[in-house]
């Protein structure tokens, strides 16, 4: 191992014998020995011929150098590792293994002349890419080959392998979020692994197309964008969204980007490790909550390890960088954060593959218990009009409405409750909604009129305060009439489907829902300021069974729905509902249905 040599500026053909040279110990890092330096230095070794084994050759095993060497054996140039001119070949992580050939070296002493081409810490954003050259090592090709070869798949091959699996895995997961926006947590998974895979890109492009400064600037900015995806992912997986952050992380990562363009070049590494600090501080935080928040689950037994791993690796590289640790530390900590993010990929994979397919089964056996249950209803009207028992009727539809409360609403309940996956637990609050609705339709239990409107306003008012949009309601109150099931149940979905329409395709951000009775009908009107439906939209609307189904609902109850629109000037929906035929005054059910 030689640990000392002498270095001096000089000539790029050889080195400089007419300069002052100055003794150094290996390693030399250009970071702590020449802040300000960048350029070409000179360094010089003298050792003696080691003892040649047969069928093998000494050699010279360059464990680190940054940014690029080449190598002189008793004035002979023996090996060049690229480009030694601006912009130079990135060598920072690549090991150089030289063979000695034994016809140049002296039965005496040798001298040893390196010349590295490196950058200053100034214009780096990381010290790891800084000038620096290693410790010296001169043995055996054979010996020195292995501790090659692992130093290669550490520094090399390995983090070449997790950016190709991290840029695969990445896209996918990106294009799965992208696709299904309730699981936006996926969408910003995909990005943070295909900017952690971009980072590595200078491991495959030694030979970079653009200048130290360029890149540089590249890297450090692609920080910005890797971290605002890391976050916004722990706090959408968190089940949290707020506009604050989402409007706040864009401008983050623009503001890093000129801030590192108004530095320049003399103090990059300055500003870079301003914004390291505040980076690792946000992700840090999210990552607390976002454990804080799962306590509970059973997914955290996962990510909390997994978040604790990738913690170490930052505190490791923090010690590299600004502590003084040893170098080979960075490269297992490099290799930590991808790994990380392959076991959390997987876990987000499984856990998708596993929504959807408890979604598909709710969805089949919901589609079959409705299946039956119609044939059942099926079944005893046909015998109840043979037999034309009205008590028979009234109560057989009392049975089903029990059974499908009793049976069905609690697994829909079960699964309200315990699922892990917010798109599940949606999906069965909605089936479990539309579930009780049709159950007090069988039951055909009238319902007063204040009362409805009382729902109806809950329903509406909630929906819109959810989609982020004001909403009014004005109705007047004590109304003394009570509404037959089959006009409340009608009514609310065709209030639900005006609703509907108004969040999904209006774009308003107001929305008045107005109920009277008047000329002895109950009106309502739903108005919003929104973008009014095109032809377009309203052909698609019609194929979906949306104005067309709230038209046919009205009709059913001898009224009418009525939409008047015009694009850019809003949409007005009027409902229609006689009174005589869908109210009583008293609380029984209509005779005729």
């Amino acid at each position: 191992m030689l640990r000392g040599a002498l270095s001096a500026q000089g000539p790029n053909d050889a080195f400089p014998i007419t300069a002052p040279a100055l003794p150094v110990t290996l390693p030399d890092e250009w970071a702590d020995s020449r802040p300000g330096f960048r350029g070409s230095l000179w360094y010089r070794v003298r050792f003696k011929a080691p003892q040649a084994l047969p069928g093998d050759m000494p050699a010279l095993w360059i464990e680190r150098v940054c940014s690029n060497v080449e190598v002189h054996l008793n004035g002979r140039l023996l090996m060049r590792g690229g480009r030694m001119q601006t912009p130079l070949t990135n060598n920072c992580n690549h090991p150089q293994l030289v063979p000695l050939p034994e016809a140049l070296l002296l039965p005496g002493e040798n001298m040893l002349d390196l010349r590295v081409a490196g950058h200053d810490i100034a214009g780096s954003g990381s010290r790891l890419r800084a000038g620096a050259l290693s410790e010296l090592r001169i043995g055996p090709q054979s010996v020195l080959e292995a501790h090659h070869a692992r130093a290669m798949a550490l520094q090399v091959h390995a983090p070449q392998a997790a950016s190709a699996v991290l840029l695969l895995t990445g896209s996918f997961m990106f294009v799965l979020g992208y696709l299904h926006r309730r699981d936006s947590h996926l969408a910003y998974f995909g990005a943070l692994c295909v900017g952690w895979a971009l980072l590595n890109t200078r491991l495959w492009l030694r030979e970079a197309p653009l200048g130290h400064s360029e890149t540089e600037f590249i890297i450090v900015a692609l920080l910005g964008f890797t971290s605002w995806a890391a976050v916004q992912f722990l706090l959408r997986y968190g089940g949290l969204r707020l506009r604050l952050v989402d409007r706040a992380l864009p401008v983050q990562a623009a503001l890093l980007a000129l801030t590192l363009l108004a530095a320049g070049t003399t103090r990059l590494h300055a500003v870079a490790t301003v914004w390291y600090g505040v980076l690792a501080l946000q992700v840090a935080a999210a990552a607390l909550w976002h454990v804080r928040r799962r306590r509970h689950t059973r997914s955290v037994w996962l990510m909390a390890p997994l978040l604790a791993v990738a913690a170490l690796a930052g505190v490791i590289e923090f010690g590299v960088q600004w502590a003084g640790w040893p170098i080979e530390a960075a490269h297992t900590a490099e290799l930590v954060v991808p790994l990380v993010l392959a076991l959390v990929g997987l876990r987000l994979m499984q856990q998708h593959g596993h929504a959807l397919q408890l979604a598909e089964q709710g969805k089949q056996q919901l589609e079959q218990r409705v299946r039956e249950a119609t044939a059942e209803i099926e079944r005893n009207f046909r015998q109840l009009a043979e037999l034309k028992v009205e008590q028979i009727t009234e109560k057989e539809r009392k049975r089903i409405a029990a059974d499908l409360h009793d049976d069905l609403g609690a697994k829909l309940l079960t699964i309200v409750h315990t699922s892990d996956s917010e798109r599940i637990s949606t999906l069965a609050r909605e089936a479990l909604e539309e579930m009780r609705l049709s159950v007090r339709g069988l039951t055909g239990k009238a319902v007063r009129l204040a009362d409805a409107l009382g729902d109806w306003r809950a329903e509406v008012i909630g929906r819109l305060g959810q989609a982020g949009i004001d909403g009014e309601w004005d109705a007047p109150e004590d109304l003394p009439q009570r509404l037959s099931a089959r006009a409340y149940v009608q009514t609310t979905r065709i209030l639900r489907e005006a609703t509907s329409n108004v969040i999904k395709h209006s774009g308003a951000t107001r929305c008045t829902v107005t109920a009277q009775i008047a000329d002895g009908d109950l009106q309502i009107v739903v108005t919003d300021n929104g973008d009014g439906i095109s032809a377009e939209v309203e052909g698609r609307l019609d194929r979906g069974h949306g104005l067309a189904s709230m038209k046919g609902r009205a009709k059913q109850l001898q009224g009418q729905c009525l939409v008047e629109s015009s694009p850019g000037y809003g949409t007005v929906i009027r409902l229609t509902v006689p009174l005589d035929r869908a109210i009583e005054p008293s609380g029984g059910e209509p005779g005729g249905r």
